[in-house]
């Protein structure tokens, strides 16, 4: 816990690295409920 909390409030790095990290998976759970939806319908 003390390391996550250097990251966040120790410096600017730390804290980027950490929203890119969040926005990534953020993103792609975005793209991954995006395909499962479209794979279960069937166009017509």
């Amino acid at each position: 816990m003390a390391l996550w909390m250097d990251l966040l409030f120790g410096n600017w790095f730390g804290l980027s690295a950490v929203l890119v990290i969040l926005f990534m998976l953020g993103m792609s759970a975005f793209f991954l409920v995006l395909f499962i939806s479209k794979s279960k319908k069937p166009d017509n």
